[in-house]
């Protein structure tokens, strides 16, 4: 039987300088350049203010972790959250031939409860052909074996 190697650590991912991944070198080159940009368009001042915002921001999508999630995946479930709806509401629409299905249904009391009879009840010998083919996995079927004797 031949052996397969399991790869292993997929979950982390690949660093390409010292302990920077390549997403967070990403992330810091194209923070970089959005605070080259300030400093060009903006007086010194103002750039400083533009420029600590910008580099706590672009440090926490690079570096923070929210429960073993990237900072991103955290602000995406966020705003998932407050977006969708709070409580949930099955409304299923019932066609008249269903509701009418439903009130002419025979009822079957027993031991005191009602059940409605949907199907008829399992015979032993289909419980024991069922049986057979949940054994063999359903490489032997029961109405095959039938078909080919008649």
């Amino acid at each position: 039987m031949h052996q397969f190697t399991v790869p292993q650590f997929i979950d982390t991912e690949d660093k390409i300088i010292g302990p920077i991944t390549t997403r967070q070198f990403v992330i810091i080159t194209v923070g970089g350049l959005l605070i080259f940009l300030e400093y060009k368009t903006a007086d010194f001042t103002l750039f400083l203010l533009e420029g600590i915002i910008s580099a706590v921001i672009i440090s926490a999508f690079a570096f923070l972790k929210v429960n073993g999630m990237p900072f991103h995946y955290f602000l995406l479930n966020l705003m998932q959250t407050l977006v969708r709806p709070k409580t949930r509401v099955w409304r299923k629409e019932v066609t008249d031939a269903e509701l009418q299905a439903a009130i002419h249904a025979p009822v079957i009391v027993s031991r005191g409860v009602a059940q409605t009879a949907a199907h008829p009840p399992v015979s032993k010998s289909r419980l024991q052909q069922l049986s057979l083919e949940v054994d063999t996995g359903g490489a032997y079927k029961v109405e095959e074996d039938i078909e080919k004797k008649i």
